[in-house]
């Protein structure tokens, strides 16, 4: 039995319980791969992190993540809540107000902007670029975006650390009462090997300028209540189309109320560098308790685990 340190992370949260959840597990350098994804499948979270010492002499901490069938380089809202922890739990501290995160993706720089329960972290988006645009990008993209209008950009498929589908549609309203097609998703990401498709509209409440709904169909989640890496390639995607518009250098962005949650991110836009962030609360904050299963057993699970996901 090894007992570690356990955070449960409400991330991106505008209120109490709107965000996006994390695990984040302490401690556990001597665990296999195996025995990461093995806890990360229990969980049954989205997303699973686990703090390490770093390996690269620049970075502040080392964090890998883990979906429950398998280990990914990086995403946004893991980023985000394993900065926290990284914090809360005084794993290191900022230097010239960032932290550096080594991940799959290389070393990341996070930006730390405030104290206590006021502090917002944003995480610099990978570089990204531009595959394809138009709605005839791909023959399946019109099935995808079936009964929307569109807004004034067009579709384009956007590649940055993930690569998604990002579309504008003409107003909030519409973005909000929207009944996709998730079949029609499923397919466009399996088609173009991507993470689905990811809308937005423009807004013009007092508190955010920007709403999001993210469909993350190739990784089989219909809707995702709050996305760090795909707000970073709209962030990019607009200050890149729109260099001088009203939302060329950041805006605040509304996402997952149509799931049931309340998500707040921050993009700022520095030239070609964009920042996603937000708010991060530990709700769960205690030990773990988890056995480690010999190598022979750890086999018996695993291919056990990939027999049942060939078939679902």
């Amino acid at each position: 039995m090894t007992v570690l340190r356990y955070l449960h992370m409400d991330v991106f949260a505008a209120t109490p319980g709107g965000g996006n959840h994390l695990g984040v597990v302490i401690g556990a350098g001597d665990w296999s791969t195996g025995e990461m994804q093995r806890f990360a499948r229990w969980t049954a979270l989205v997303e699973t992190t686990f703090l390490l010492p770093p390996t690269e002499p620049d970075a502040s901490y080392r964090v890998r993540i883990f979906m429950p069938h398998k280990e990914i380089p990086f995403a946004g809202h893991p980023s985000i809540g394993s900065a926290h922890a990284v914090l809360a739990c005084g794993l290191a501290q900022p230097r010239d107000g960032l932290l550096w995160q080594e991940c799959g993706a290389g070393v990341l720089p996070i930006r730390v902007e405030g104290h206590g329960a006021e502090r917002e972290l944003l995480l610099q988006s990978p570089p990204s670029r531009i595959v394809a645009t138009g709605r005839e990008a791909h023959p399946l993209l019109a099935a995808a975006l079936g009964g929307v209008e569109p807004g004034a950009l067009p579709p384009a498929l956007i590649d940055g650390g993930r690569r998604w589908w990002l579309a504008e549609l003409a107003d909030e309203a519409s973005l909000r009462a929207w009944q996709p097609d998730h079949a029609a998703i499923g397919a466009l990401a399996q088609a173009s090997d991507s993470m689905g498709l990811c809308v937005f509209a423009r807004s013009v409440q007092a508190d955010y300028q920007l709403v999001v709904r993210a469909f993350p169909a190739g990784v089989g989640v219909v809707e995702d209540p709050a996305s760090g890496a795909a707000n970073g390639l709209i962030a990019a995607y607009i200050a890149h189309a729109e260099p001088n518009g009203p939302l060329s250098h950041g805006y605040r962005v509304s996402q997952g109320r149509e799931v049931g949650h309340d998500a707040r991110l921050v993009a700022r836009i520095d030239g070609e560098t964009t920042w996603i962030g937000g708010h991060t609360h530990t709700v769960v904050d205690g030990d773990l308790n988890w056995i480690i299963r010999d190598v022979a057993e750890m086999h018996i699970v695993e291919g056990a685990a990939e027999r049942l996901a060939r078939l679902g």
